[in-house]
């Protein structure tokens, strides 16, 4: 990540037990524009390593005179998030990448259909500004667990009024993934953010109901999940690498000063796609196919067998 803002904590709101917002002002000028579906990467120099996690922007884009994040602590966290939750403060220094956008509103959709799962509903933030200034025909679908990843709930049904459609697992209530494609206008498209099962479903249903690739749109930045310690040999130089369990390929690969391009970090955007010449592969992405991946991987979340080396054509 080439590209850095210095940035310092300027606000620290506690929305759920387990959801906390962060705002961030620029150290040095101003802060970069960004368009609704944007995200930045958070450097987190946590102990003994540092970690580079994709967090949605979640302010109105017309005002960038601050950034603002919502963080999810994560029962598995690698870190990341038991950082920001347990030792970020206000007036605190960070770092940051420039704003990317790999979810963005498509121009020429008649309706949205935005669909959240729990923290998903960050990028909405934006989204919703951005329609509403429009005048565009829109609607909200949000699943969480009230007293839990309820964060913004209250604010939105308030806002939306019947637009709003809200789904709270504690009260039993369930998100019917197949009524979101009945009786909606010709040129809809749908938007989802949250749980992979919930874009799997949804993605199913979709081709079922004949909607093309183009109308269905989503975004997830999951961490990369462990697995076992394996080596690595950068085929240009000849350097060796040995790539820990809780650590990515790529985080590896960065600590040993080699930079590859990045996105999403998270297997979906297809930045970081990188030649193998040899060696076993476990990938984990949702980008690549069956082709591609004999002979590229994603050092974001694909990992080495742990018999041998992987021999990457860097």
């Amino acid at each position: 990540m080439s590209a850095m803002i210095e940035v310092q904590v300027t606000d620290v709101r506690q929305l759920t037990p387990v959801v906390r917002e962060f705002s961030f002002a620029a150290l040095d000028g101003a802060l970069p524009g960004f368009s609704c579906g944007s995200h930045v990467q958070v450097v987190l120099p946590i102990e003994g390593r540092t970690l580079r996690n994709a967090y949605s922007l979640l302010g109105d884009p017309r005002d960038s005179g601050l950034y603002r994040i919502a963080v999810r602590l994560q029962d598995a966290s690698r870190g990341g998030s038991r950082y920001l939750h347990e030792q970020v403060r206000v007036g605190d220094r960070l770092q940051i990448g420039v704003p990317s956008n790999l979810f963005a509103l498509h121009s020429q959709a008649r309706h949205h259909i935005l669909v959240a799962g729990g923290i998903g509903i960050t990028p909405f933030m934006a989204y919703l500004a951005e329609l509403e200034v429009q005048g565009a025909s829109f609607e909200l679908h949000y699943a969480y667990r009230s007293g839990f990843t309820d964060a913004y709930a209250a604010e939105l049904r308030e806002r939306l009024g019947e637009r709003f459609h809200g789904y709270d697992a504690v009260a039993g209530q369930r998100l019917d993934c197949a009524s979101l494609f009945a009786g909606k206008p010709l040129g809809s498209h749908l938007y989802v953010c949250g749980p992979q099962r919930l874009l799997d479903e949804l993605k199913l249903l979709a081709s079922a109901h004949g909607w093309s690739a183009g109308r269905l749109h989503w975004e997830a930045f999951a961490s990369p999940e462990p697995g076992q310690p394996f080596s690595v040999e950068l085929a240009r130089s000849g350097q060796r690498l040995q790539v820990p369990g809780d650590h990515s390929l790529l985080e590896a690969l960065e600590a040993a000063g080699v930079e590859v391009p990045n996105l999403c970090r998270g297997g979906v955007c297809g930045q970081c796609t990188t030649r193998y010449l040899s060696g076993e592969v476990e990938h984990r992405d949702h980008y690549l196919d069956e082709q591609q991946r004999s002979a590229t991987l994603m050092p974001c979340v694909s990992r080495g067998g742990c018999s041998g080396t992987l021999l990457l054509d860097l």
